[in-house]
């Protein structure tokens, strides 16, 4: 009865990693590139969209500006290019080096910025971004 019941449940059931980092949706607008899901990746990610938005645009060295939940990029940037970035983002700024639980928080004490995590307690100093975290 138990391999019946188990052959019939769904095959998401059965894998190990809860957290998934999503996948940027967007076009290309003339000469720019606008992502329709960042707030949704940012909530995803549990960080703030000026955070995400500011690493972003520094590591693919172009101008943006977030407005009605959508990053417009001021160049042609590839879909890949930017997930991996975001790939990037989440190993420096949301999984624990620990543990590799995205139940982090990021906060300042003095000038410096640690990420804490809520999982297993670990604290870790991370690079500030020259803004408000």
């Amino acid at each position: 009865m138990l391999k019946k019941a188990r052959s019939e449940m769904p095959e998401s059931v059965f894998e190990s990693e809860r957290f998934e980092i999503p996948k940027v949706k967007g076009h290309l607008q003339g000469s720019k590139t606008v992502i329709s899901n960042f707030k949704i990746v940012a909530d995803t990610l549990g960080r703030s969209v000026e955070h995400m938005m500011k690493y972003l645009l520094k590591e693919l060295a172009t101008p943006g500006t977030f407005t009605r939940n959508m990053l417009v990029l001021g160049a042609k940037v590839p879909a890949s290019r930017i997930n991996d970035k975001i790939r990037k983002y989440a190993s420096e700024y949301v999984l624990c080096p620990d543990c590799g639980k995205p139940d982090t928080k990021i906060g300042k004490e003095g000038d410096l910025s640690f990420m804490k995590c809520q999982a297993c307690g670990s604290k870790h100093q991370v690079k500030s971004l020259k803004a408000g975290i």
